[in-house]
């Protein structure tokens, strides 16, 4: 069973109108016809903005606005009817177009039949002294921010960590990486990323956790550094509030990152430059969490003002099967 990656994020949102505005100001283009709030990106994945209530939206026990449903791409039917036998067996199974939904912790996952579309990447060469990539030529000039594909999505969840175990036992995900006491990254099977979920500790102490479920923020990639800000720029210029930390880059995944608030529900990301991964990565714990958030931010937020202690270590193949996380 391969899932390859996210198809489609729905939003439940309390200001439709101001969702909306924040997307096409984001970059995302809009279907068009009869769907307003339907946005496309160049991969052929989708976001969907829905108001609060309407029926088209599956019933969740997320807390709050945000992404209230998350539909995960299948490479074959082979895949898709041995996902639907796998879940069927404890879940209750919704029919939908192109496939099925289930409720999993709470979360409305659905899984459908997807062919990403291709798209072209052409990131500029970079230079360092003594490193010439790129001679006589000057770097792209941008106007927007284009982001191409959804890298992932996160949630704050109770219990966390069964449902880490869960979705790799049962759905094929692969543990690429563990902040204790704070999070699991999960990477779909068919797929490169270093993380497509990422599970947070709803009690964990950290900004925003009070635990409850809830939506954290969907990751939009685009090209590199360049595209990255000058969205960012582009945004605050439009009138929204910029990051309170900036631009960065995380030591987990080694992405570069720049967090919007969002008014359809926590934030939306800007990601590029991220590490890409397969079954020959070796996990690792972060067993001090913050030393995983990040490699540099531009502004220290308070819990960054004393820097953390260097702390990391692989995981042995029965550490990972067991899920483990010392909390």
């Amino acid at each position: 069973m391969a899932i390859i990656g996210i198809k489609r994020l729905r939003y439940s949102v309390s200001d439709t109108e101001a969702a909306r505005r924040f997307f096409a100001d984001f970059g995302l283009s809009p279907a068009g016809g009869d769907a307003p709030g339907l946005y496309t990106l160049a991969n052929g994945s989708e976001v969907e903005i829905l108001p609060s209530g309407d029926p088209a939206l599956p019933s969740s026990q997320i807390v709050g606005d945000g992404v209230h449903e998350v539909s995960w791409g299948i490479d074959d039917e082979v895949s898709l009817g041995a996902l639907a036998d796998n879940l069927g067996r404890d879940h209750a199974l919704e029919s939908i177009e192109g496939g099925f939904r289930a409720l999993l912790f709470g979360v409305p996952f659905s899984f459908v039949l997807w062919t990403p579309r291709q798209f072209a990447n052409a990131p500029d060469p970079v230079n360092a002294p003594g490193v010439v990539r790129r001679l006589n030529t000057h770097r792209k000039w941008r106007r927007r921010a284009r982001p191409k594909v959804i890298n992932h999505v996160v949630f704050r969840l109770p219990d966390y960590i069964e449902a880490g175990r869960f979705m790799r036992a049962r759905l094929g995900f692969r543990l690429s990486d563990v902040q204790t006491g704070f999070g699991h990254y999960l990477r779909a099977s068919g797929s490169n990323n270093h993380h497509n979920l990422l599970f947070l500790n709803a009690n964990a102490h950290f900004p925003g956790c009070d635990g409850q479920l809830r939506f954290d923020h969907a990751n939009y990639g685009v090209e590199d550094i360049d595209e990255l800000m000058v969205g960012a720029n582009y945004m605050v210029r439009r009138g929204w509030q910029p990051s309170d930390i900036g631009l960065g880059r995380h030591r987990i995944d080694s992405a570069l990152f720049y967090y919007l608030p969002c008014p359809a529900g926590g934030e939306a990301e800007y990601g590029t430059d991220a590490d890409y991964v397969d079954d020959n990565w070796v996990p690792r714990e972060f067993d001090v969490p913050l030393f995983g958030y990040s490699h540099f931010t531009h502004n220290v937020p308070p819990f960054l003002e004393t820097e953390p202690e260097w702390s990391f270590k692989y995981l042995t193949e029965a550490q990972v099967a067991e899920g483990i996380d010392h909390v």
